[in-house]
C-alpha cells in the first residue's frame, strides 16, 4: 500500500514541476492581431435611396403587362349518366319475349321485354261487342224518346250502359298493350332482370336502361368556391382513362350536402355520336369561373417583406425599387412558358426577376433587360 502511494505522490511532483517551468517567449500569431485599419461599413436607411453613381446594384428585370385570366375551380368527380332508370311491367304474366339484347342501343317505344297475352285479347273482342251492343240500343232508345215512346229514363240508362262499355274496352285494351313493356326514352338497355319463361309481377323490373345523351360529370364543389361558379360556364375534365372532355355546367345544387357542406353540380359533356363514354369513370374537373386582369410572372420572382405578405418587387420609371403585394389567383403549366399569375399590380409593370432579394423599396438601382427572356 506505501508503495501505490509513493508513487502517486511522484506523479504529482513530476506535475508541478513541469507547470512551474520556464519555456521563453512565444512568438505573437499575426492570424489574431487587430489591425489599426479597421474595415469601414456604410449603412444605408430603408428610407433612402442610392444614388445613380455608377456602383448602383444591378439587377435583372423585365416588362410585364396585365392580361385577362380566367379563374378556374378544381374539384375531382365522376361521369354519370343522364337517367338510369328500371322499366317496371304494368301487369303481371310470363315472358315469351326478350328482343333486346344487354348493351343494344335502343329507340323510344321499342319492345324490351313481352308478355303473354293469355285472355287478354279475348276480354278486349269481348269488351269492343259489348260497345257495339250498348251503342245500337243507347241510338234506339233516342229514336224512339224523338216519337214519345221512351221516357227519359230509360234512355239515361241506356247512356250508362253504354260509357261503361266504353270504358271496360279501353281498360281492355290497355291491358293487351302492357303485354310489351317498351322503351321510355332513347338509351341503352344496360341489364335485363329476365329470361323467357319467367313469371313477372306487377311492378317487376324488365330492364335497366341508360340514357347517355347527355353524359354527365357530377361532383362537389366547396362553399368556398361555389360563389364563383355560373350556369353556362366552359368546363373541361380529365378522365382517368387519360381522355379529355369538354361540357357546359348545367346544374348548382342550392341545398349543401349535411356531411361535407359542399355543393352538387352537373355538367353536360359535348360529346360525338360515336364517342362512348363509361358511367362511373373517376375525372379531375377544371370549371371556369371569375375573369380578372392579372400578370403572369415567374414564381421566382416571388418574395416576400417584413411582415411576411408575398409580393413582387418592381422598378419605377426613376429605376427605384417599389414593393407589391400580389394574390396568387391561378398557376400556368405551359412548359414554355410557366408561372403564377398574380393580381394586384399596375396594368405595366417592370418587375424584377433576379436580384430582388438584394434591394430594398426606396432603393435605385440598374436594371438590366438584357436577360430579360432568360
Amino acid at each position: 500500500m506505501k508503495k501505490q502511494y509513493l508513487v502517486a505522490v511522484g506523479l504529482v511532483a513530476l506535475i508541478v514541476i513541469w507547470m512551474v517551468m520556464p519555456r521563453g517567449e512565444r512568438a505573437d500569431d499575426d492570424r489574431y492581431a487587430i489591425s489599426d485599419d479597421q474595415p469601414q461599413i456604410n449603412v444605408i436607411a430603408e428610407s433612402a435611396s442610392m444614388s445613380g453613381n455608377g456602383e448602383a446594384f444591378t439587377v435583372r428585370a423585365r416588362r410585364v403587362s396585365a392580361d385577362m385570366f380566367t379563374q378556374s375551380v378544381s374539384v375531382r368527380g365522376r361521369t354519370q349518366a343522364d337517367r338510369l332508370v328500371e322499366v317496371r311491367a304494368e301487369t303481371a304474366g310470363r315472358i315469351v319475349g326478350t328482343p333486346v339484347a344487354e348493351g343494344e342501343r335502343v329507340r323510344q317505344g321499342d319492345t324490351l321485354c313481352e308478355l303473354a297475352m293469355d285472355t287478354r285479347e279475348s276480354d278486349l273482342q269481348e269488351a269492343l261487342s259489348r260497345v257495339e251492343q250498348t251503342r245500337r240500343e243507347y241510338e234506339g232508345a233516342q229514336d224512339l224518346q224523338r216519337r214519345d215512346l221512351e221516357s227519359s229514363v230509360s234512355v239515361s240508362q241506356r247512356k250508362a250502359a253504354y260509357d261503361s262499355a266504353v270504358a271496360a274496352a279501353a281498360r281492355a285494351e290497355l291491358a293487351v298493350e302492357r303485354t310489351k313493356i317498351k322503351a321510355p326514352f332513347d338509351g341503352i338497355m344496360e341489364s335485363r332482370r329476365v329470361e323467357v319463361g319467367g313469371y313477372m309481377d306487377m311492378g317487376g323490373v324488365c330492364a335497366t336502361l341508360m340514357d347517355d345523351r347527355p353524359m354527365l360529370l357530377v361532383a362537389q364543389v366547396p362553399e368556398l368556391d361555389v360563389g364563383k361558379l355560373e350556369l353556362g360556364s366552359q368546363v373541361s375534365g380529365r378522365l382517368v382513362t387519360g381522355e379529355r372532355v369538354q361540357g357546359t355546367l348545367t346544374y348548382i345544387a342550392r341545398a349543401a350536402d349535411n356531411m361535407s357542406r359542399s355543393y352538387r353540380i352537373e355538367v353536360a359533356l359535348n360529346l360525338q355520336d360515336d364517342q362512348l363514354i363509361r358511367q362511373g369513370v373517376s375525372a379531375e374537373i377544371q370549371i371556369a369561373a371569375n375573369r380578372t386582369r392579372a400578370h403572369l410572372i415567374p414564381p421566382s420572382s416571388l418574395t416576400m417583406d417584413d411582415q411576411g405578405m408575398v409580393g413582387v418587387k418592381t422598378l419605377n420609371s426613376d429605376n427605384v425599387v417599389e414593393f407589391h403585394h400580389v394574390e396568387i389567383v391561378g398557376e400556368s403549366t405551359d412548359m414554355a412558358n410557366p408561372g403564377f399569375w398574380v393580381a394586384g399590380l399596375p396594368d405595366q409593370i417592370t418587375l424584377i426577376t433576379l436580384g430582388q432579394e438584394l434591394v430594398f423599396a426606396g432603393q435605385q438601382v440598374n436594371a438590366n433587360f438584357d436577360w430579360a427572356q432568360q
